[in-house]
């Protein structure tokens, strides 16, 4: 599907306003996933697109969840306190899959 928003550039995609919210999610694990690929190798225009089309989807994410969890250790209060606290404090990261865990050799799902 293409559309043009007010400037005139194309959109591909669905409008993330019309999407549910399981189709919002698989749309932003694709766009992330898809991410580094396009950086490294994607053309200027597909590299912008790219761009556009994650800020949609992550601001209407952001849209229907403003009380959304934040972890604590994702803010500039939790930076600060690992730096203050320096290596092998014997806190391990927390990832996706849990405290402790990075993910690395997790399954990938």
């Amino acid at each position: 599907m293409n559309e043009h928003d007010e400037r005139g550039t194309a959109m591909t995609g669905v409008d993330p306003g019309r999407l549910d919210d399981q189709q919002l999610m698989k749309e932003l694990e694709t766009i992330h996933r898809t991410r580094h690929d396009t950086l490294l190798y994607g053309s200027n225009d597909a590299l912008r697109a790219h761009n556009e089309r994650m800020a949609q989807l992550e601001g209407e994410y952001l849209r229907r969840n403003p009380r959304r969890f934040v972890s604590a250790g994702r803010t500039r209060d939790g930076a600060r306190e690992r730096a203050a606290a320096g290596p092998g404090d014997g806190r391990a990261p927390v990832g996706k899959w849990g405290p402790g865990d990075t993910g690395a050799g997790a399954p990938r799902t």
